[in-house]
Order: structure tokens, then sequence, then C-alpha cells
């Protein structure tokens, strides 16, 4: 029941969103842009110094997101060859983070980070999440309090990350925006069909965070109660 009422309803947010993003997108795609998302995203490139960033295609629908790593701009070919305010405000978005990139926002500094460290808890975390399922099922609670709080320690760093993500997303978009009108590519009034995108995509960083929290909060619950089991019987 804990799972229920805690999980699921975060789970069901994140569904919605994840449908609320496909739906602006697809609406947004019918309204018309005066270039493409790769010219768009070439031109706000170029007006901020970053001649040298380039942009390429990737596979995938809406797989579009800037490597750091590598310092390039990926767009998928819908958004890279079409020409629609959709396109244009993904591409401007990932655009955002290039800029972001550049200045050394700090925000995304910890982020970059904290990206290897998030994976490694994750991954490790889940090994202690079986060995405490293990110890639990042969009846060692107090060494299944142990696994399960390791793996608490290790999840909260995924929690960590989708938290120091959200304003980075947010500060793209707004980054994206404000391009976007200074530059001439979008017009103040065509402004809304590139809202809906961003905004619903934003929505989606929202509902994962709030579910990842919601995960974390259940398996504290699962900690206290199997500590409590562990106090109860060494009593």
């Amino acid at each position: 029941m804990l799972y229920f009422v805690l999980v699921i309803p975060a789970m069901l947010l994140a569904l919605g969103a994840q449908w609320l993003v496909r739906s602006a997108y697809n609406r947004s795609s019918q309204i018309p842009a005066r270039m493409s998302g790769a010219a768009a995203a070439r031109k706000i490139l170029d007006a901020n110094g970053l001649q040298h960033v380039p942009i390429e295609v990737t596979h995938g629908y809406l797989s579009d997101h800037y490597d750091p790593s590598t310092k390039v701009v990926r767009l998928s070919e819908d958004v890279f060859q079409g020409h629609s305010m959709a396109a244009v405000g993904i591409a401007a978005h990932e655009v955002g983070h290039a800029i972001q990139d550049a200045r050394n926002y700090m925000p995304l500094v910890i982020r970059n980070v904290a990206v290897p460290v998030a994976g490694f808890g994750s991954s490790l975390s889940q090994v202690f999440l079986i060995a405490a399922m293990g110890l639990m099922f042969a009846g060692q609670s107090g060494l299944a309090a142990g696994a399960m709080l390791l793996f608490v320690i290790g999840f909260s760093a995924t929690v960590l990350f989708q938290i120091i993500n959200l304003p980075v997303e947010f500060n793209a978009s707004s980054r994206a925006k404000t391009e976007l009108v200074s530059l001439g590519i979008v017009h103040g009034q065509e402004l809304s069909g590139v809202n809906k995108v961003l905004t619903a995509a934003a929505l989606t960083y929202v509902a994962g965070t709030l579910q990842t929290i919601a995960t974390l909060a259940y398996y504290i619950f699962q900690f206290l109660m199997i500590s409590g089991m562990g106090s109860q019987r060494e009593e």
C-alpha cells in the first residue's frame, strides 16, 4: 500500500508529462517557422561566439541533446530538418546548454561533475538493494537494514542529480526564448508555440524528479521498517 500511495501517483504524473510533451510537440510541429531547427541552432551559436560548436544529426524521436564532453549539439532528424516552432524551440533549448557550458554556468558545471557520481551511486546501490532483499529472506534483519541504508545513500545521489538538473533545464529554456526573439527567428506573438513545447518538456523533468523523490521516500520507510524489525529481534 505504501508503494501505491507514494510512487504510483508520481509515476502516473511522469507518464502524463511524457504524453503532454509529445502532444505539444505534435501541435507545435504544425506551426511553420522561418528556418529549420538546424539553421536556428547555427544562428544562435554564431551570435554567441560559438562558431566552433558543430551541429550533428542523431537518430531517435526527441533524442536532442548537447554533449558537453565533445562540445557538440545533436538534433534528431525531425528537429534538424523541421521548419516548425517545435523544431526551432527544441534546437534553441539545446543550444542554450551550449551557451551555459561556454559561460561556465555553475549549475551545469555541478551537474556535469555529478553525472558520473550519480551513475556510479545508482549502479552500486542496486547491489545493496538485492543484498538487503536476500538478507531479509534469510532472516538477517540487522544486516538487511545496513544494506538498505547503503542503498538509500546511493540512490540519494540520483535524486540529488535530478534536483540539480532542474535549474539547468529551466535556464536553457529561458535562454532559448530570449535568443529566438532577439535574433528575429521567432516574433513575440509566435512564441506561444515554442512555449508550449518547452513548458511541456520542463514538466517531464519536474515529474521525473518527483517520481524519484517519492521512490526514495518509499525506500526510506522500508529501511525504517527493517531497522525496527531488527531492533525487536535483538530485544
